[in-house]
């Protein structure tokens, strides 16, 4: 992996000074998660809201829904890192690091805003409480009426409603669990970064399934997948991935096989989201943008001047890209032309 990557998350080292780790009650299963940390600035959480999460047609833009003035947010949240448009609810759920992205610290948390430009519940699921354990949350997922959250070496698991624990899923051997995107079987995949608290290569980069039931199985486990980030599930199960070491994306098809991927404008790249039609929305942490695009074909800007843009969602009911500015503490939006 480029040496890029440890200068753009080093930044995030800063953010941990006035996080502290938080006390709890002896058994309440603090630090329980294996291993270290999760991609700082990581994968997006394709499917957001809609059917399994396959890439497929998103609803139609409803115009009357949208204020006079998109919304921004900032108050409270703390090194954010996923935006997730939750459909079912009209809401979106933000993960929160709330420091660097290794730590094993109990204090992060997710964030539920709405439309209109509010913070509901800034702390709608909190690692600070005793129920919950929730360290360093990057990607997420819906399945159902289950929140499937990366975080260090586990996939965790929440009710969508209340916000409460429902269970962990440990994937053995994951260094930097990342993204992670539903599939049309009820499961989800999930990348690891692999990478280490300095952000050096370990070569265990990989996408892992993690099938209904529970069980996990490895999907592709290949260096060359140059640190694997954001990653969606098309209608036809072929996943897309987009690289923070190599500024590409490429495709895994069925059998597991990587295949050669496509440079975009810039690299660092960071979250993937689907739109209808076969385009694509990738964040781009080194141009400061998100590019649209189809692969293998031409990328262009349809928003610039984002600093850190992170694990990007869709408001597939307005027409909004949501970015997660993850050194800036904030959420931005902007309008998807159509």
């Amino acid at each position: 992996m480029k040496r890029t990557l440890g200068i753009a998350l080093a930044l995030t080292v800063a953010l941990a000074g006035g996080c502290k780790k938080k006390d709890k009650d002896a058994g309440a299963g603090a630090g329980t998660a294996a291993g270290t940390g999760s991609a700082a600035g990581t994968g997006s959480a394709a499917g957001t809201g809609s059917a399994a999460g396959t890439g497929s047609a998103a609803p139609a833009v409803d115009a009357a829904a949208a204020p006079a003035a998109l919304p921004h947010y900032m108050d409270g949240l703390a090194t954010p890192e996923s935006v997730l448009y939750d459909a079912a609810n009209d809401r979106y759920l933000v993960s929160n690091i709330n420091g660097t992205p290794f730590a094993v610290d109990d204090n992060g948390f997710i964030s539920e805003l709405t439309p209109d430009g509010k913070i509901k519940n800034l702390k709608f699921i909190d690692g600070a409480t005793a129920e919950v354990t929730l360290n360093a949350p990057k990607g997420m997922a819906i399945v159902g009426g289950t929140l499937y959250v990366a975080d260090i070496s586990s996939v965790r698991q929440f009710d969508l409603a209340t916000g409460a624990a429902k269970g962990e899923i440990k994937v053995e051997g994951a260094t930097f669990l990342n993204d992670v995107a539903a599939t049309a079987d009820g499961g989800v995949v999930v990348t690891d970064t692999s990478v280490d608290d300095k952000f050096a290569s370990l070569g265990g980069d990989a996408i892992y399934k993690i099938g209904a039931d529970g069980k996990v199985s490895t999907v592709i486990k290949d260096k060359n997948l140059a640190g694997p980030n954001g990653v969606s599930v098309a209608a036809d199960g072929t996943i897309w991935v987009v690289t923070f070491g190599s500024g590409e994306i490429a495709a895994v098809d069925a059998k597991g096989a990587l295949q050669p991927g496509q440079k975009l404008p810039k690299g660092q790249l960071d979250g993937i989201e689907a739109l209808p039609g076969g385009d694509y929305l990738v964040s781009s942490w080194e141009g400061s943008a998100v590019y649209r695009g189809k692969p293998g074909g031409e990328w262009k800007p349809v928003a610039e001047g984002v600093k850190a843009p992170a694990d990007i969602g869709v408001d597939s009911k307005r027409g909004w890209l949501l970015i997660p500015l993850f050194t800036e503490n904030m959420v931005h939006t902007a309008a998807i032309a159509p």
